[in-house]
């Protein structure tokens, strides 16, 4: 049976219904159901032109059929104008994740895939929201998640995730990177089926701080992490200068690379996959994937989005959902 992936929306004023009409086009391995409001996407798709039948969500299992789309229908809270943003619709933005995460951890959805949203309009209607990996660790109770981009030939995971540059040798801490590397190689493991992943971990200073003399984060934190989670088994190399361990020599010798900070790591894996990397949420209980790009307010009701990403990352989470059941 194919698995059944729930497939968020996102901000009803960008792209995200443009993408997930243009997904619903094509042909999917997986049982797909979008979580929305079915008037926004229906005119959405009148205005670009789509023919997609959209019909109500049933429990009972069925195929993706190409030019149709499944869609369970939570109702705007405002009136979507594309490419507009309206804080009112924040609610309506958590209540379809909230909806998707809830139903993987019920067993209904085997995955959960994710459009994009905007962060500040969010936090403009008064709900604190830092991003989908928060959000759905919070909602999962899961302790630690880990934020990782994919393509076919890289994968870059992330030590910290969305905080301002000045607070992130603060927020790395011995404890912190030893979760992160456990859970690296356990979920690497256990979705992708690579035993005894290969860790390359990035130093936070320019040259890995060149033995003290450009900063000594590698020497006090990020050495000893590594030492401790090698006695536990893991295969680790680093801490490696983040501005060589991306040399394609180098990463032949890896199947993951861990940077310490957002722009540390993901500009160079949407440089080499972009429009075809995926974004997946590890240390979660449930698999999700998601977009690399986000809202794209100018593109949106243009014709212009390109699906690509969103495609890649319900190809994914389908593959991986298929290899865990």
């Amino acid at each position: 049976m194919l698995p059944r992936i729930a497939l968020t929306s996102g901000e009803p004023a960008g792209i995200g219904p443009d993408v997930c009409l243009a997904a619903a086009a094509q042909r999917l391995e997986c049982d797909l159901v979008c979580l929305g409001d079915r008037d926004l996407l229906a005119e959405r798709a009148r205005a670009l032109g789509m023919k997609i039948e959209l019909r109500p969500y049933e429990r009972a299992p069925r195929a993706h059929v190409p030019g149709t789309l499944a869609v369970e229908h939570h109702p705007l809270l405002a009136q979507a104008v594309a490419g507009r943003l309206d804080a009112r619709n924040g609610p309506y933005v958590l209540r379809l994740l909230e909806r998707a995460c809830d139903g993987a951890l019920e067993g209904e959805f085997a995955a959960i895939v994710t459009a994009p949203v905007h962060k500040g309009v969010i936090n403009d209607a008064g709900i604190p929201f830092t991003g989908h990996t928060e959000f759905l660790a919070a909602r999962t109770g899961a302790p630690r998640p880990v934020m990782m981009l994919a393509t076919e030939s890289l994968r870059v995971a992330l030590a910290t995730t969305h905080l301002p540059l000045a607070r992130v040798s603060a927020a790395i801490t011995g404890e912190l990177l030893c979760e992160v590397l456990e859970i690296l190689d356990r979920d690497l493991a256990r979705w992708w089926g690579v035993d005894r992943p290969r860790i390359a971990v990035c130093g936070l200073n320019p040259h890995a701080g060149e033995s003290g003399h450009l900063g000594d984060e590698e020497i006090r934190v990020i050495a000893p992490a590594i030492a401790r989670m090698r006695e536990r088994g893991l295969r680790i190399c680093g801490p490696l200068p983040a501005d060589t361990v991306f040399v394609p020599a180098v990463l032949a010798d890896f199947d993951v690379v861990l940077a310490m900070y957002h722009d540390q790591g993901l500009p160079v894996i949407k440089h080499a996959g972009f429009q075809s990397a995926v974004n997946i949420t590890l240390g979660l209980p449930i698999l999700r994937t998601s977009v690399d790009h986000g809202t794209a307010l100018d593109l949106a009701g243009t014709g212009r989005a390109d699906p690509g990403s969103l495609l890649a990352a319900i190809a994914l989470a389908a593959r991986l959902a298929a290899r865990a059941a």
